[in-house]
């Protein structure tokens, strides 16, 4: 018997036969404990297993030829020593037990929209809920991956709402014994999540179990990312507070600042390029004060905007506060070999602490000053309200998450604003539709709670603004190639005058006026690929933007693009590309038909 196996029977023998199982969010699972568990109650259904947790991670999936051989070498390099979560892979394949059920309440994005059980057993909570539906719900036994360190365990990765959980055990509110995994990779953060072994009921410490943290890497930056980036980076004062999120666009945003801190005339040139008649204010100064962090997600990039000098201004001696993170493996080394007086500046707190002001209002309200939380959205009203999390036939493609707390936080604070970021189209299969709409079946933040919204092509601030007002902000950001549908939609509903149009300056909002402003920028090094590295190697790079195209090209384009691939010019990296994807000496028709349209692709970028 392992010691995780010994673990769950201690855990089932103390706790009974109906166990209400917290797993935190993201990377703070522990794998050995989950799937002992339920390895126990798959055997024996006089077991009742309810599992809750959120952002469950997985390997990455692939859905035809050409990402798998693309992918395959990838994840077995990034993720091939992650350990599968038992419960995922049952809930994947519609194996689940009856007597097994898991209540997520953040989703990987887009990861579970095929999966009925999931969607049915989805609980729909603000992060700052989540641990009080666990008490509700009866939690009994919490387990984690903690770091060791001189005999004392720290929560690392997750202190987001075990600490709420754990206060709420020493105030009597809620009964669970905490268990713990330990990873000599995770980086042993301190703080309150810093606790002693009296705190824990079980430890899992076998170096046998020990595993390569799940490390998923650096997304590409593309031009429209950085239009949307440089927009964020013009509305956030120095000496103010910055909540970021994970991401091409949170990437973005901090690249951006970092330009306008080290290279401020290029930062200067891009925004006036970008958007030369925004109404406004734009903040285009060097940070002389700097910035203090407070974000949910401790996301890598904070770590370059420490290192830029962007980040600076501490509080109480602590530069950043956050509640979880997640990132690449040199993100999780650079934590572990921090100077323990840096690492110290960095502090993990509750979630209760980062995502609202309750409890110590006034003082958490003192260090939060010029406020600006930015976080993304999947789509806009023309009304101001914002689409984040699910679809309109009510299929949930992320969570709220902490999104909520921090527009709140935008309005309760008296200089902060609520930044929610969205590219202004998406394309599917060679159609491209637009994410402002006039409206939309579900609503994750409603119009009451409208504050600004920055897509690539300018900002608009709605806060307080009359309707008319807001409709017309809204399209002056929307895609020019879907402005006069919209227009028309709201003159229908009598939403904005008959007479009004939309100024000429902001009827150019189209993919080739961004290109042609960032372009010169990329060529010289300000707006790179990838701004804080990758785990890519220079052909995988050379392949992202390529394989991205072909995802969403029409059949009509890739008829082209094979044709390209017969007669134009070879491109210079183009053998390797086809090595890599096996396709340098196609053998089957399928294989002769992607040799064409990768080179067609390649030789089009």
């Amino acid at each position: 018997m392992s010691e995780a196996e010994r673990i769950a029977d201690n855990i089932i023998r103390e706790v009974g036969p109906n166990i209400v199982l917290g797993l935190p969010l993201g990377l703070g699972k522990a794998p050995h404990l989950a799937n002992a568990l339920y390895a126990r109650a798959a055997a024996d259904r006089s077991i009742k297993l309810t599992i809750f947790t959120a952002l469950t991670l997985e390997k990455p999936h692939y859905s035809n030829v050409l990402e798998k051989r693309f992918l395959e070498p990838v994840i077995e390099r990034l993720f091939g020593g992650y350990p599968e979560l038992a419960y995922a892979r049952a809930l994947r394949t519609g194996t689940l037990p009856p007597n097994i059920e898991v209540n997520e309440f953040f989703f990987l994005a887009g990861q579970w929209l095929g999966v009925p059980r999931a969607q049915q057993d989805y609980i729909s909570a603000n992060y700052t809920h989540a641990y009080r539906y666990l008490i509700e719900r009866g939690v009994n036994v919490v387990t984690q991956l903690v770091a060791k360190r001189d005999g004392r365990y720290s929560l690392s990765c997750n202190t987001d709402t075990t600490l709420d959980l754990m206060k709420a055990r020493r105030e009597g509110a809620a009964k669970f014994m905490l268990v713990g995994q330990v990873n000599s990779l995770l980086p042993f953060m301190d703080g309150e999540g810093d606790l002693p072994p009296s705190e824990f009921s079980h430890i899992l410490d076998d170096p046998s179990v020990e595993f390569p943290l799940f490390a998923p890497p650096n997304e590409p930056v593309g031009l429209t990312e950085y239009a949307i980036g440089l927009n964020v980076a013009r509305l956030v004062p120095d000496g103010g507070t910055l909540q970021i999120g994970i991401g091409r666009d949170g990437d973005a945003v901090a690249q951006s600042l970092i330009m306008r801190h080290k290279n401020n005339a290029a930062f200067r040139e891009a925004v006036t390029v970008l958007s030369p008649r925004d109404a406004m204010k734009s903040e285009l100064g060097a940070f002389n004060i700097g910035l203090h962090g407070l974000s949910e997600m401790l996301v890598p990039s904070f770590l370059e905007l420490i290192d830029a000098g962007v980040l600076k201004r501490e509080v109480d001696g602590i530069l950043l506060h956050g509640g979880f993170f997640l990132g690449p493996q040199s993100f999780y080394k650079r934590l572990r070999e921090m100077p323990p007086a840096e690492r110290a500046r960095i502090r993990m707190n509750a979630i209760s602490f980062t995502n609202q002001l309750y409890g110590d209002e006034d003082a958490r309200a003192a260090a939060r000053v010029s406020a600006r939380f930015v976080n993304a959205t999947m789509m806009a009203t023309l009304l101001g309200a914002a689409v984040s999390d699910g679809l309109a036939d009510g299929r949930v493609v992320s969570s709220v998450g902490g999104q909520y707390n921090f527009v709140a936080q935008g309005f309760a604070l008296p200089d902060a604003r609520s930044v929610l970021m969205l590219d202004s189209t998406r394309a599917k299969q060679g159609r491209v539709t637009s994410n402002i709409v006039w409206n939309y079946g579900h609503e994750t933040i409603p119009r009451h709670l409208r504050d600004v919204f920055v897509t690539e092509y300018g900002v608009a601030d709605v806060r307080g603004k009359s309707d008319a007002e807001v409709i017309a902000a809204m399209l002056s950001i929307a895609d020019s190639r879907f402005q006069p549908d919209l227009l028309a939609r709201a003159k229908e509903a009598g939403k904005i005058s008959e007479t009004y149009e939309i100024p000429a300056a902001h009827r150019d909002n189209t993919p080739d006026r961004i290109a042609r402003a960032l372009t010169p920028l990329r060529e010289r090094g300000s707006l790179p690929l990838f701004p804080f590295g990758t785990d890519f190697d220079a052909v995988e790079q050379r392949l992202l933007p390529v394989l991205e195209h072909l995802a969403d090209a029409h059949s009509s384009e890739l008829l082209a693009l094979a044709l390209h691939g017969l007669t134009r010019r070879k491109a210079p990296d183009e053998d390797a590309a086809l090595a890599r994807l096996s396709l340098a000496q196609p053998k089957t028709l399928t294989d002769r038909l992607y040799h064409l349209l990768l080179r067609g692709a390649m030789r089009g970028f």
